[in-house]
């Protein structure tokens, strides 16, 4: 499998009058070609420094990123006419419309003026932009000044798109017009750089993802070779007729709304459920989310907020 993006033994700190910051230490993964790659992680986890160091716009303090075969050292320049990039905090021209924008973006990517219109056109429609093509982004509101960003990149012919918390602000339709999108670039071998806190999102999107946290990756692979890693894969929640007592010597319990949640074994979940069955107790048996994962490998839960000392990351 071709590899698109290899980081090596990547580090950034970020040194201040009085201190430091170690926004990434020690990372090292490959990114395969042609699929979405999600980098997941609380606020401050070091996705966007990670994201900025393989876009080119920011230098690590020790080791480097490769894209598609190029080292972000040495060669940023062939790299930049090969990637796209949404920022997490990105300012579009406010005195041109949604199309024009587009258009200018893609144009002053060397794109030819018919392909910029064909593309410009389908972007629109895909990410429900029809209505606001023609309207100032001045006038555009937050969520769709977001959707605009992001319809430059994907209609673009960049190889590789970093997109740093994409749907961010978008309402639940926009998020789903966004995830086809996305979808559909890779579908057309093109590799996606995705950093996001919505493990829904990571889920749906991901064939591989990497967890940090504090800078340092936690885990890395596809969502079910990470659910295999952990100890306790299942998840099982019982109503208030159980006790804590009753269920901890099955695994690990945490008390939830009207009832418990616990954290186990599948041997110990199928006798949980049956032994609740038997009860008449309300039940149910599910593998763990992302968001258990995160928790069980982490200790919090993703959007809680980090300790002072990592903020800054």
């Amino acid at each position: 499998m071709t590899t698109a993006l290899s980081a090596l033994h990547l580090s950034k700190t970020y040194r201040y009058r009085g201190g430091s910051t170690q926004a990434l230490d020690d990372v090292t993964f490959d990114i395969p070609a042609g699929e979405t790659y999600g980098l997941i992680g609380r606020n401050g986890a070091g996705k966007t420094t990670f994201l900025r160091i393989a876009g080119t716009l920011l230098m690590p303090t020790s080791g480097t990123v490769m894209v598609l075969g190029r080292d972000i050292r040495t060669e940023e320049r062939a790299i930049r006419t090969r990637i796209a990039m949404v920022p997490q905090e990105s300012r579009p021209l406010y005195f041109v419309s949604t199309e024009e924008l587009i258009l200018w973006y893609l144009r002053m990517r060397g794109m030819d003026n018919l392909e910029s219109r064909r593309r410009t056109n389908g972007v629109i429609e895909e990410l429900g932009l029809t209505d606001v093509r023609s309207r100032l982004v001045s006038l555009l509101s937050g969520g769709q000044r977001r959707r605009v960003m992001v319809a430059m990149v994907l209609a673009s012919d960049a190889e590789v798109l970093f997109l740093d918390e994409p749907t961010t602000g978008l309402d639940p339709l926009a998020r789903r017009e966004v995830w086809a999108a996305i979808s559909r670039a890779t579908r057309e071998r093109r590799t996606v750089l995705l950093t996001t806190h919505y493990l829904d999102e990571a889920e749906a999107l991901s064939a591989h993802l990497a967890l940090l946290e504090g800078g340092r990756l936690r885990v890395e692979g596809s969502p079910e070779s990470i659910r295999s890693r952990v100890q306790l894969p299942y998840r099982v929640t019982v109503d208030t007729s159980w006790t804590v007592e009753e269920l901890g010597s099955y695994g690990s319990v945490s008390p939830i709304v009207n009832g418990h949640l616990l954290f186990t074994r599948e041997k110990e979940a199928r006798e949980v459920v049956q032994a609740a069955l038997a009860r008449g107790s309300r039940v149910s048996l599910a593998p763990v989310s992302l968001e258990d994962i995160f928790l069980q490998l982490v200790g919090r839960p993703l959007d809680e907020d980090p300790p002072a000392e990592k903020e800054a990351a």
